[in-house]
């Protein structure tokens, strides 16, 4: 929701992540490593079955997905290749 609510850029949601967490790939890269229709995917089936908000994806993810930004794959996602 930071993304889509324009309050940091994703270069800066991933260094602050690889920074601030250790960890060796930003969320943003990895989702679009992963594929965002495929993590769109698992956050559904994860909020049918646990019934639980914390799993509802972002407006923003569903857009990119149904716009056919799908990550490294289709050559645009969070980031473009």
């Amino acid at each position: 929701f930071v993304l889509a609510e324009g309050l940091a850029s994703p270069e800066d949601i991933d260094a602050g992540m690889k920074l601030g967490c250790n960890q060796p790939i930003g969320p943003l890269a990895l989702a679009d490593m992963i594929g965002l229709d495929v993590c769109l995917a698992v956050m559904e089936v994860y909020l049918k079955e646990f019934g639980d908000s914390k799993y509802r994806a972002c407006p923003l993810l569903k857009e990119m997905v149904a716009a056919g930004r799908l990550g490294r794959k289709s050559g645009r996602g969070v980031y473009t290749y």
